[in-house]
């Protein structure tokens, strides 16, 4: 057993499964959202799930094995699990390729489910953009918006597969506001690796601008995030519940950017996964609330 229960750790790190509290409670407000003012469903909460996960497990199983080489070379990343030789490129593919197949057909179900065959239309080329993130990197050191934009499209998603017919301007602004907030705290996470993207040519805000201008740019991101999720309240009519998760994510927000200076990036993992995860947690349970509640 604890054989099996090691394994899963391996793959669960392998794929940062725990990282999932970042998109996942923004996808499960869409949902929420675009049913009103009826309730999701469990069976298609059930689904919106497993898409996230398998989508998720497939993208980020892909850019370990295309990064796998700048890992090995990299002190931060050389013990990850593929480098290291814990698991081999063969597996990983094979999981790659079961995460891919279990996407298509979570957005199968949803044609099953309802008749809604946008999920399935739009899965190839959801899962072609989750993995294209992983090239960014090696010619644009605007990668980190790009890493926004592939979360992003968890909202737009469930939106989609949930209720088309009403996407609008909270799904947009929802959109948004993950595609900043990510950004901004991806560039504080690429500050670690300032030094050794410019010796082997990877792109990223910090190696082109330097630390302390990037980490500028992170707060004045994540200063857009809080704004958009303002707006998503406001063009959907949420209450005050909801307001006070955008506070709290404010707040918490601030707190990541003071942890980080640019002489300083000890603080780097807990502003990172810490307090984004805190974020996303804290946004998605009391948005939903208010959904619930109104």
């Amino acid at each position: 057993m604890s054989g099996l229960a090691a394994t899963a750790r391996t793959w669960g790190e392998m794929i940062k499964f725990s990282h999932s509290v970042f998109a996942l409670p923004f996808a499960l407000l869409a949902t929420f959202l675009a049913a009103r003012p009826a309730r999701p469903t469990p069976l298609e909460l059930l689904l919106v799930l497993v898409c996230m996960v398998a989508a998720r497990s497939a993208a980020m199983t892909f850019n370990r094995l295309v990064d796998r080489r700048y890992d090995a070379l990299n002190p931060r990343t050389a013990n990850r699990a593929l480098p290291a030789g814990r698991i081999s490129a063969r597996a990983a593919w094979g999981f790659f390729a079961a995460a891919a197949i279990l996407f298509h057909l979570g957005a199968a179900g949803f044609w099953w489910l309802s008749g809604n065959r946008w999920p399935l239309l739009l899965a190839p080329v959801v899962l072609a953009w989750l993995c294209f993130y992983s090239y960014t990197k090696r010619f644009t050191a605007w990668s980190h918006f790009l890493l926004g934009a592939a979360l992003g499209v968890a909202p737009l998603a469930a939106w989609i597969a949930v209720a088309p017919h009403t996407l609008g301007w909270p799904t947009l602004w929802l959109a948004l506001a993950v595609v900043t907030w990510v950004g901004g705290f991806d560039i504080i996470y690429a500050c670690q690796d300032t030094e050794f993207d410019r010796a082997h040519g990877l792109h990223s805000l910090p190696a082109r601008l330097g630390v302390a201008p990037a980490l500028w740019l992170a707060r004045a991101a994540h200063v857009a995030a809080v704004c958009a999720l303002i707006a998503v309240g406001l063009t959907a009519q949420l209450g005050m519940l909801y307001f006070v998760g955008v506070g709290c994510g404010a707040a918490l927000l601030l707190i990541e950017n003071m942890l980080v200076r640019p002489h300083d990036l000890s603080r780097v993992n807990l502003a990172f996964f810490t307090i984004n995860g805190v974020v996303g947690l804290v946004l998605g349970l009391l948005g939903i609330a208010d959904v619930l509640l109104t």
